[in-house]
């Protein structure tokens, strides 16, 4: 019989007060979709940076004129440092190749170099991609080696601007989650204002304090669980409309998102929402809720 009154009652309530129980929920909703979307923008910012990584390279290239002892000694001195794991030779021949396949759009480039301008070089990759700095202290003064060029300087541009991103949405979900905050107390303190007079009844006849406040928490935990919903259905569009359209073509560059991700991005969307749609509740109502 309790049971079947609390829940008549949270139905009542959400009726009562519809509009800002709407309110509420879209509120609720875009916060919660800026938290699942700025989750998985962290999660695939990893990715990317641990894919990235994997496969980066230091390229050290060789002076026009380094004699054919300078290029073996740099080949024995990469081979037997503990920083590398691999070690390619590119020769002026390959190195030509390589530009011709780069710029195979740019005909008149193309015309004006020849093989014999390219650089030898060696493409180094590290155990710990992280320290190309030592590399680069360690060769550049190396006899023969013309410069030291690091992929992940690049890179680290690229990733400042993906960690901006991320900064930007956790910040507008947290600007959301108070504005959802304020809106679910607002909400409560309505509810409770409206039901004043039962309450007191409810009080005189002896009825325990969670069992009054009840109803008005579940109240809230129902937004934000359909708050919740809505927000994974938003997340489904960015997905199928933006990751999946839009950026579609960029997917060589960017770590793609599963639906698995999507999907399991949910329950801690309706974890956070339920959870702070009942604190709210049962802390206004503390405070509030006086006879």
């Amino acid at each position: 019989m309790r049971v079947k009154y609390v829940l008549s009652e949270v139905l009542v309530g959400l009726w009562r007060n519809v509009t800002m129980t709407v309110a509420m929920i879209i509120t609720m909703a875009v916060s919660l979709t800026m938290l699942g979307a700025s989750g998985l923008i962290y999660t695939k910012v990893a990715d990317m940076k641990q894919l990235y990584f994997d496969n980066i390279q230091v390229s050290i290239f060789l002076e026009k004129e380094a004699s054919e002892q300078q290029v073996a000694d740099i080949r024995t001195k990469l081979e037997g440092d503990p920083l590398v794991r691999e070690v390619n030779y590119v020769d002026k021949d390959e190195a030509y190749k390589r530009f011709q396949e780069m710029f195979r759009d740019s005909p008149d480039l193309l015309s004006v170099v020849k093989a014999e301008q390219l650089p030898q070089s060696f493409r180094v990759n590290l155990v710990n991609p992280e320290e190309y700095k030592a590399i680069s202290e360690q060769y550049s003064t190396v006899e023969g080696v013309d410069q030291v060029v690091d992929q992940s300087r690049v890179l680290d541009k690229i990733f400042d601007l993906f960690t901006a991103g991320q900064n930007i949405a956790l910040v507008a979900a947290i600007a959301m989650a108070v504005a959802a905050l304020l809106l679910v107390a607002n909400t409560i303190q309505v509810a409770a204002y409206s039901k004043r007079r039962e309450v007191a009844v409810m009080k005189l006849v002896g009825a325990s304090n969670w069992f009054i406040q009840a109803p008005f928490v579940l109240e809230a935990v129902v937004a934000g669980l359909i708050g919740s919903v809505v927000g994974l259905f938003a997340l489904i569009g960015l997905k199928k409309f933006l990751f999946d359209g839009a950026l579609s073509a960029l997917q060589g560059l960017f770590a793609p998102v599963s639906w698995g991700e999507v999907f399991v991005t949910f329950p801690v969307m309706a974890g956070v929402g339920a959870l702070i749609s009942a604190v709210t509740a049962w802390v206004t109502l503390r405070f509030y809720l006086r006879v």
